[in-house]
């Protein structure tokens, strides 16, 4: 460290203040619902090396401080004063983007010719063209299909803006207004960035602010393995699902196994399946990637809760990413709904690491993030909007019940006022609030999962929902806590007309329809039969559990008290609770699924599929999974298989993998 601790912890908060008041300048002049309500946005100051240097507490997209900008700025070529970079390309861009809706734009800072940094800022634009409005689509089997890609190139050259690069991107997009609109907002807010870092150099000089760039990160690397030091060493696997594809309707599985020692932590997701022909991809470029690392930053900010954000927290971790992998794929596969897979990482490697340790690690949180989008058509333009960004809750943990209804596990989206969807759509809200009984039980409850309804009121209209997941793989529970309640995506509910409907595409709607999207519950944590009776009767006074389940699954029995609220009869409770329930941590469906998809038998297959070429992976796969599941009844793993059912599909899964180990030889 070159610097005294004073002065670097005043240059640090210098930096991180500029950071925060260039999102403020972004969100403030931004054009689109998704930036300037939601907040799906971010800026932050890199150093020399790419990585961020300073980021923003609290503000805008908090999960990607681990993201680097090199590849970008040495993909883009010389640069000088007044240049801005703009990119969306996952792959050409080193990982930077993750996907192509999320435009990035970097600017290099300079000091009297001597370049000093990078600023930083990026949106989610509501529309990239491509297939579909919002250019996102679970079904998107490459890339080309996700929008225009934008390589590295110079939005701005020496402070004169490239009207070519202009055009081009208006040109490829439903929302032109939108995207111009919030493009700008990310220059003027890199602007602020270049005005105020110009103030920290007058103020402390410029081999002063060079010098904290290094100081900042190395101080915070040296926190952060000093954190995951505390959690002892050693080896810890954890396997979750995604509940498919959208495609074949094959579960995905993710593996992780960390591996702790001496504060650096190792995570290997060999076991992983191969990159799907669909658009959960995550475009890692086998790095210590955002996407995958998230739920480790987490843990180490709340180990030391005063840690500095910057690319130090990822400093201690390494990865393997097997190559062709659904967490490294290969070019040109699709990436669009990268967020579901990185909710499952974030799951997987939670769950991992809450091996190491159970009295720090929550209960699995809801898992998914759904943007509602709604695309109308106004004349000859389509006007496409989020409604909201759907969550669930956080996973309960020891001492303490999961957070309702908000979820901040992969970002910290904030959800949209409902004055203000109605005026940018035509849609009426007809309730969004909590869903009862969707926390896993537990002595510490999951949070709840949330209940979207709304009314469609114009003309072809379109409903998208990248994003739906744990429609069947249930959040799971831990140290006897039970698991979510799965998510539900329901058109007329109620009615003649009811439709249910699992991952759509595109899902044309009429006018007067009504959508109901209720979103998955988080894991509880511990007995439910040993939680409070009296917590139990306020989450019923809440709302948030009714009293059939608080007798059902928590032996909790409510009689009307006096003033006819609530009260334990707590003879009642004592009997009910002399013969507890059986409680199956991850809910039946994986239970169902794990009986005949055993993780011994997957590790093969998986093993022999890496040994194919890249491009015989998949549709093996698909064939393998497809010969398993004939033996099984329909609506397998929802509808549990019998004993006989069961045997026949293992003995079908042996041969099947046996063959393709022979194939694969």
């Amino acid at each position: 460290m070159r610097l005294d601790p004073v002065t670097l912890e005043i240059v640090g908060n210098r930096l991180t203040a500029m950071t925060e008041e260039m999102c403020l300048t972004l969100q403030r002049t931004s054009r689109s619902l998704y930036v300037k309500e939601t907040a799906d946005f971010c800026c932050a100051f890199a150093g020399l090396d790419g990585g961020f240097a300073a980021y923003p507490g609290g503000m805008g997209v908090s999960g990607f401080v681990g993201l680097n900008v090199l590849t970008a700025v040495e993909a883009a070529g010389p640069l000088e004063p007044g240049d801005v970079i703009i990119t969306n390309d996952p792959y050409r861009s080193g990982g930077l983007a993750t996907h192509l809706t999320d435009i990035q734009l970097i600017e290099p800072y300079f000091h009297e010719g001597e370049l000093i940094g990078y600023g930083w800022a990026f949106i989610h634009c509501s529309d990239i063209g491509g297939r579909v409005p919002s250019s996102l689509s679970p079904v998107n089997d490459e890339i080309f299909q996700e929008g225009l890609q934008i390589p590295p190139v110079k939005l701005v050259r020496a402070g004169v803006p490239v009207r070519d690069v202009e055009a081009l991107i208006a040109a490829n997009s439903r929302t032109p207004e939108a995207n111009e609109g919030d493009i700008r907002a990310m220059r003027a807010a890199l602007r602020t960035g270049r005005e105020r870092l110009a103030g920290v150099i007058a103020q402390h000089g410029v081999r002063t602010v060079l010098a904290a760039q290094d100081d900042l990160v190395a101080y915070t690397a040296d926190r952060a393995r000093a954190a995951l030091a505390s959690l002892g060493d050693g080896t810890h696997r954890f396997v979750d699902y995604l509940d498919d594809d959208a495609v074949s309707g094959i579960p995905v599985r993710l593996s992780v196994t960390a591996t702790l020692s001496g504060g650096s932590l190792h995570l290997d997701f060999t076991g992983t399946d191969p990159q799907v022909a669909a658009a959960f991809n995550i475009a890692t470029l086998g790095r210590p990637h955002a996407w995958i690392t998230t739920r480790v930053l987490a843990l180490i900010c709340t180990l030391d809760p005063g840690i500095a954000l910057n690319a130090g927290l990822i400093a201690p971790i390494s990865v393997t990413t097997p190559e062709g992998s659904l967490v490294n794929p290969v070019s040109p596969a699709a990436v669009g709904v990268r967020h579901a897979s990185a909710n499952r990482v974030n799951d997987a490697v939670g769950g991992a690491l809450g091996l190491a340790a159970p009295h720090v690690l929550p209960a699995a949180s809801s898992g998914l993030v759904v943007p509602v989008v709604v695309a109308e058509q106004r004349g000859a333009r389509q006007n496409v909007q989020v409604l909201e960004p759907m969550v669930g809750g956080t996973g309960a943990r020891e001492g303490a019940d999961g957070v309702d209804g908000r979820d901040s596990g992969i970002s910290n989206l904030s959800n949209n006022p409902v004055e203000t969807v109605e005026t940018e759509i035509g849609a009426q809200i007809l309730a969004y609030r909590l869903r009862p009984d969707s926390g896993g039980a537990g002595r510490w409850r999951g949070g709840c999962g949330l209940e979207l309804t709304f009314r469609v009121l114009g003309e072809g209209s379109k409903l998208l929902a990248r994003g739906l997941e744990r429609m069947c793989f249930r959040p799971w529970g831990v140290r006897g806590g039970g698991p979510g309640a799965p998510t539900e995506l329901i058109v007329n509910r109620g009615t003649p007309h009811e439709r249910r409907h699992y991952k759509i595409d595109v899902l044309p709607l009429s006018p007067g329809d009504v959508v109901t999207l209720l979103t998955s519950g988080a894991g509880g944590y511990g007995d439910p039969f040993t939680r409070d009776p009296e917590a139990v009767r306020r989450d019923v006074e809440r709302g948030v559990v009714t009293r059939e389940a608080a007798a059902r699954t928590y032996g909790v029995v409510l009689a009307d008290g006096p003033d006819g609220a609530p009260a334990v009869d707590e003879a009642a409770t004592r009997a009910a609770r002399a013969e507890p329930a059986p409680l199956t941590a991850t809910g039946p469906e994986r239970q169902a699924w794990e009986s005949v998809f055993d993780t011994g038998s997957v590790d093969r297959l998986v093993t022999a599929l890496f040994r194919l070429p890249q491009a015989a992976r998949t549709p093996r796969r698909t064939a393998l999974y497809s010969a398993v599941l004939a033996r099984l009844p329909e609506g397998f793993p929802r509808t549990p298989p019998t004993s006989g059912q069961a045997e026949d599909a293992r003995r079908t899964l042996a041969a099947e993998i046996t063959e393709l180990e022979r194939a694969a030889a």
